[in-house]
């Protein structure tokens, strides 16, 4: 079965995932540590990874079900067609935030140049180029319209 992309309401995406496992949906909601600053503490809080986004492993036919749980606003659409995403992207995912990187190897390129990721994490995506310097790479995945960030200190040459 796909991996089908929902589209929740703003800061919905944990409660909305937490609802569809209640429900026996396999659900992945990847969220990343960051450090909050209130006017009286700081606080490590877990946030999404990928605001408002919702990665269900479901049926096609059964696709209507996850209008049940509120906070789902639609399901992601790419060319009129649901998004999806394979199993290989979502393990890939779950292992980066989990700190178990494959080797990644990015090669120098210019501001806007379309490049296709040779191996690691995200093999065989295809990116513009939106920054690079010696310590980082903002790469925009083209499928998703996300910028990822590549730190030099985690990549392997």
């Amino acid at each position: 079965m796909p991996w089908f992309v929902l589209y929740t309401k703003a800061r919905n995406e944990k409660k909305v995932a937490e609802k569809l496992i209640q429900m026996g949906i396999e659900t992945f909601c990847p969220t990343v540590s960051k450090i909050m600053q209130w006017s009286d503490r700081q606080k490590e809080v877990q946030v999404p990874l990928i605001p408002s986004y919702v990665f269900i492993n479901i049926a096609e036919k059964e696709r209507p079900v996850a209008f049940e749980v509120n906070g789902v606003v639609r399901y992601l659409y790419w060319l009129n067609k649901p998004a999806t995403v394979s199993d290989g992207e979502i393990r890939a995912l779950k292992d980066a935030l989990e700190g178990t990187f494959s080797e990644i190897t990015i090669k120098p390129s210019q501001v806007g140049s379309k490049i296709k990721i040779p191996s690691g994490l995200f093999k065989g995506k295809e990116g513009i180029v939106k920054y690079s310097s010696a310590q980082k790479i903002e790469l925009v995945l083209t499928e998703l319209g996300y910028t990822i960030v590549f730190s030099r200190l985690l990549l392997k040459d």
